[in-house]
This record gives C-alpha cells, sequence and structure tokens, in this order.
C-alpha cells in the first residue's frame, strides 16, 4: 500500500490531534477535506475507526474494519478491532468475535496481541485450556514478561489467574 503524501498526511495528523482533544467533529471535518481517493486509504479508515469508537457506533467500526481488510488483510488492525466491533455490536458477542479473530492467526502470525485477545474470547467463553494456549503462544511472540503482567491484569483473563500466579 502506497503512503499517504501531503497534503492529505496534514490532514490526517491534524485528524489525529483533534481526536486526542476529544473533539470528534473536527477530526471528522479534517478527514472530509481529504480527496476521495486518500479517505479510503487504511491510515485514513484507521483513524475514521477511531470516530466511531468514541461514538460507541459499533456496527460502523466493524463496517472500516472490513474496508481495511479488503485491502490488507495481513494489517493486524482490521482483524484486531473489527473482533472487537463484533463483541460490542448488535447480534455481535463473544463467540463471534473470536471467530472474526481466528483468521488472524494465520495471516499475522507474528502479531502477539491477536493471540492475546483470542486468549481473552476463548476464556470468557469458558474454553480454558484453549485460552491457555493462545496466551502461550501471544507469550512466544513477545516479551513473557510483559505478556504475563498483561494477562494478570486483563479482566476477561480472571479465570485464569491460578495459572498466572504459579508462573
Amino acid at each position: 500500500m502506497k503512503p499517504l503524501e501531503p497534503p492529505h498526511t496534514h490532514y490526517l495528523n491534524a485528524a489525529q490531534g483533534w481526536l486526542l482533544f476529544g473533539n470528534l467533529g473536527e477530526a471528522e471535518a479534517e478527514l472530509d477535506r481529504l480527496e476521495p481517493v486518500a479517505r479510503a486509504h487504511p491510515d485514513v479508515l484507521e483513524v475514521r475507526y477511531e470516530i466511531h469508537a468514541a461514538r460507541e457506533d459499533w456496527a460502523g467500526c466493524f463496517a472500516i474494519t472490513q474496508r481495511v481488510l479488503q485491502q490488507v488483510p495481513e494489517r493486524a488492525f482490521g482483524w484486531i478491532h473489527g473482533a472487537y466491533a463484533v463483541r460490542r455490536m448488535a447480534g455481535g458477542g463473544l463467540a463471534a468475535a473470536f471467530e472474526a479473530l481466528v483468521p488472524a492467526a494465520t495471516l499475522c502470525p507474528q502479531e502477539p496481541i491477536v493471540f492475546f485477545n483470542l486468549a481473552c474470547y476463548a476464556c470468557q467463553l469458558g474454553r480454558l485450556d484453549e485460552a491457555w494456549e493462545w496466551l502461550q503462544q501471544a507469550a512466544k511472540l513477545s516479551s513473557r514478561a510483559r505478556i504475563i503482567e498483561m494477562a494478570r491484569q486483563d479482566d476477561d483473563l480472571a479465570p485464569l489467574r491460578d495459572r498466572l500466579a504459579k508462573l
């Protein structure tokens, strides 16, 4: 995917700045200044996702992630954030989020957060041994200590706290 160039990068940076201030309207206005072809760029879509997420428009978030995945299926953002949106949107839920993220384990095999999130979903679905395996895979791809600390703090993984305490 070809990177964005000025002036598109300026508008994108401005949108990100407005997001930091919590001004969703101004962030959206900056993105609307982009030429139509630039509006479809995955970097722009990721910022658009953040605007929709701040509004808790999970169906809109999911639609955006699908557009990202059409362009760059190897980009973990689409898978991770798509599953996050599915978990929260009407008609979604944990099982749907898990199924939405599973392909990323093959398409993004070096992304530890994919495996960490699969562990979270599996754990919440009551599949504790499977969750433990996903968590071990995440730890192999990243700092083991960092992943264990994240797991100890994540409420989704609370059912694994006894196992985590032994590490």
